[in-house]
């Protein structure tokens, strides 16, 4: 697999900024542009497009999903195919290496039932739910891939992501699984890739970001829309919380010929999502995730009262001083208080790991690294952190401060988020909530009637009583 030498300029998140030469995505002065410069109080709430660039960072391994996968056939008379191995998809050997040079013994749940669809003749059309760590990627490149003809020196396959990182996360894939696939290139449809007006590109695949593609495809002539075979819409949840990603994706789908296969993947499906997909993708195949409700059943839940940032810190400290932690997560509402807390921390001697939305998105990955890695024990978060971090040995949770969502109101998801970091692999959990105030009571007595889980005290002046809640 080969690329364009396309790394000539290209500009922060589609804006039409100056270029940047020889940019690396790991590389500071391009981090810089990415950092969120609100003010040290604000709540944290994250944007999709970020919070799912930091799952493909930190997810190298496909993840042990459990759920199960609801299929929706386009024809109900049709025969349903699933595959265990990838041997029986009959791919062609440069790709099968490819495959295993990847890492992937055998297909993900995923990737059994969207593959045989994927590779079928005629093509068929398919809309999947999928989140970051379940192989979709990795299907949806196999099947671009495979429907390529590496003799025709034109763009055969377009991939649209909502943001430049995450379009540059694809593209790693396609190039790792097209290693002994040298005939097919792939060119990189961000803005600041300068191309020559009306010079028809060679590469089969393109793999960019909405606004850029409609213009290679109108404006530039780069790319002929009625040669397209294979078209995927990445994260269309949030494709179409970016403004005027939504529009432009219709307008490219639009151009494309009436047999070119239409593949949409999305994490969540709410309303709005559904709506999109079905304007985008004509007589579907379905693929859905029975999601399993993430449960409280496994962790013991307990408050301590306090009067103080002061009063918790020391109560933390009574708590470590009495049982034995392998690891915890500490979950603050601002950034002032995560630093304040992670000094104070560090000052008794305990190996901390800070995580806010002041770091980059590749800074983020690292310290989630080292925290997984067991290098630090203790790692202190505002909610950037909430969602989709799976660490083993996370025995306790602690919300430092109570979520809230914007309104300063109760904020039953984001509890339920924080505290299932712990309890998790069929493992007993404990999560401690630090109450400061009676508007606090009032916000835990409301998580406690929305779960129906009694929330006990935990007097933490007590050593007895804290030794008990770890047995």
């Amino acid at each position: 697999m080969s690329t364009d030498s396309w790394a000539l300029a290209v500009d922060e998140q589609e804006s039409t900024t100056k270029p940047v030469g020889n940019l690396r995505i790991m590389e500071a002065e391009n981090a810089s542009l990415h950092q969120n410069n609100g003010d040290d109080e604000e709540d944290e709430k994250e944007d999709r497009a970020t919070q799912s660039l930091l799952n493909k960072l930190i997810r190298s391994n496909l993840v042990n999903n459990t759920n199960q996968v609801e299929v929706l056939q386009r024809d109900p008379n049709s025969p349903l195919y699933s595959v265990k191995t990838f041997e029986e998809l009959r791919l062609k050997p440069q790709l099968l290496k490819g495959v295993y040079e990847m890492g992937f013994n055998r297909p993900s749940k995923i990737q059994e039932n969207a593959l045989p669809m994927m590779l079928a003749e005629p093509p068929q059309n398919l809309i999947a739910q999928s989140q970051s760590g379940t192989g979709k990627t990795a299907a949806f490149v196999l099947a671009m891939l495979s429907h390529v003809d590496p003799a025709c020196k034109w763009s055969q396959c377009l991939c649209i992501s909502p943001t430049y990182e995450l379009a540059l996360q694809t593209g790693k894939v396609i190039e790792q699984m097209g290693k002994f696939y040298p005939e097919v290139t792939l060119a990189y449809a961000v803005r600041g890739h300068r191309m020559e007006r009306g010079v028809r590109i060679k590469d089969q695949i393109v793999i960019g970001t909405p606004g850029t593609v409609l213009d290679w495809c109108i404006k530039l002539k780069l790319i002929d829309p009625k040669k397209i075979k294979v078209f995927v819409l990445d994260e269309a949840d949030v494709m179409i919380a970016t403004q005027g990603h939504q529009d432009q994706s219709i307008r490219i789908q639009r151009m494309l010929p009436k047999g070119c296969q239409m593949l949409l993947f999305s994490a969540t499906f709410e309303d709005s999502v559904w709506k999109f997909a079905e304007r985008v993708v004509p007589d579907p195949n379905i693929i859905k995730l029975k999601r399993e409700e993430e449960t409280l059943d496994t962790i013991k839940q307990y408050y301590v009262l306090c009067n103080s940032k002061e009063d918790k810190f020391n109560a933390l400290c009574n708590i470590y001083g009495a049982i034995t932690i392998a690891q915890a997560m500490i979950f603050c509402h601002t950034r002032k208080m995560a630093n304040w807390l992670a000094g104070q921390m560090s000052k008794e001697g305990h190996q901390v790991a800070l995580l806010s939305g002041e770091m980059v998105v590749e800074q983020r990955a690292a310290v989630i690294e080292r925290f997984r890695d067991g290098k630090e024990k203790v790692l202190i978060t505002t909610n950037v952190c909430a969602r989709g971090i799976d660490v083993e040995q996370v025995s306790v949770v602690i919300n430092f401060d109570l979520p809230l969502d914007k309104d300063s109101n109760p904020d039953n998801e984001t509890y339920l988020h924080r505290i299932g970091r712990t309890g998790r692999f069929g493992k007993r959990g404990l999560a401690i909530n630090m109450v400061d105030s009676q508007r606090s009571m009032e916000i835990l007595k409301t998580y406690e009637r929305h779960f129906d889980k009694k929330i006990a005290r935990l007097d933490t002046d007590d050593l007895d009583e804290i030794e008990k809640i770890a047995s």
